[in-house]
């Protein structure tokens, strides 16, 4: 079963004393103590982050690691990640991200990874990742449209409520064309794929949605989802 759980916004970084999307996500491996590495190529391996992580992750019933590209665990990355249950991707530079991993070659193995079982997941840039095609900040002056890694159908766009430019150049990329239509998730809204499909959506937050942005007869549609609130 492949499987991955795209956040739009929450889990540890942003909702410290709110645990249920990090919980959801531990949840969907079978064991008693699931091996999750945090990757948090997006942030420049921001030592901040990967402190935040650890002190998240070591309260709950789990072993975490993480894989940093600036300093290698080892050679071998390709051993080391398929070692693991869960990959979780951090947010930041979705462009710098792609970029790197592909020096690396770690998009490959993560490929490799994903559809050998190991569980994906990740919030903003680590949520945009998985799509073909992403709404980002990347660049530095506004929101762009981004080539992405193409595990999942379709464009994505997080943070859909939680930054205000968000939604409005989701919507005029997708009505203009300039990237295809997709999927937009609230701060605290995740979505679960599982083998590419799309069976549910979950939140860390009562309001939290999830959405279905696309073309419809030439019209924008903005279609809200079903969305699960895990509280």
């Amino acid at each position: 079963m492949r499987q991955i759980i795209a956040m739009g916004g929450g889990g540890f970084s942003m909702e410290p004393d709110n645990p249920l999307l990090d919980l959801y996500i531990l949840d969907q491996v079978k064991k008693q103590k699931p091996k999750v590495c945090f990757v948090p190529t997006a942030s420049g391996d921001s030592e901040d982050y990967i402190s935040r992580f650890y002190k998240s992750f070591e309260s709950h019933e789990c072993e975490p690691s993480h894989l940093s590209l600036f300093r290698p665990p080892t050679r071998d990355l390709e051993a080391y990640v398929m070692d693991k249950d869960i990959i979780y991707v951090g947010g930041g530079n979705t462009k710098n991200l792609l970029t790197l991993w592909k020096e690396w070659g770690l998009d490959a193995i993560l490929r490799k990874a994903w559809q050998e079982g190991t569980v994906m997941a990740g919030v903003s840039a680590g949520s945009i990742c998985w799509f073909e095609e992403g709404v980002t900040d990347s660049f530095g002056d506004g929101l762009e449209p981004l080539k992405s890694l193409g595990f999942l159908k379709g464009s994505h766009c997080p943070h859909y409520d939680g930054e205000a430019e968000r939604r409005p150049a989701y919507e005029r990329l997708v009505s203009t064309g300039v990237i295809q239509g997709g999927l937009a998730a609230d701060d605290g809204a995740a979505l679960h794929f599982i083998d590419g499909e799309l069976p549910i959506a979950i939140s860390s937050r009562p309001a939290a949605k999830a959405y279905q942005v696309h073309l419809a007869d030439g019209q924008l549609k903005e279609d809200a989802l079903q969305t699960l609130y895990l509280g």
